[in-house]
């Protein structure tokens, strides 16, 4: 998943396409299903695939959060991109969405 979003990233400006008004709409969701992935990733990792503490999710959305800031900088080096704080925070709710959902899952799959 890492791999997939530094790929992602490592898009020029030129190579991004614009999608008028559903520009914002369009990549700021692609920043919340990927790190929602990621943070799922991550808990699936941190529990080695046995049912998830609380703590290991709170350290997955922080690890997904650090990879979006490490992320963010990574962009500022690509042709006609930046970085921004405010997709870091959509990275980190992201990947709290992400493992909210399976949390909730889980609670209705019981």
């Amino acid at each position: 998943m890492m791999a997939v979003l530094y790929v992602a990233s490592a898009q020029t400006k030129a190579t991004v396409p614009d999608l008028a008004e559903w520009d914002w709409v369009v990549k700021k969701g692609g920043h919340l299903l990927g790190y929602a992935l990621l943070g799922l990733a991550y808990l699936h990792g941190l529990s080695g695939g046995q049912r998830p503490a609380a703590r290991q999710a709170v350290v997955a959305v922080l690890l997904a959060a650090a990879y979006g800031a490490t992320d963010e900088f990574h962009q500022r080096f690509v042709a006609g991109r930046g970085a921004d704080a405010l997709d870091v925070g959509i990275d980190a709710l992201g990947a709290a969405l992400g493992i909210g959902v399976r949390w909730v899952w889980e609670r209705v799959r019981r």
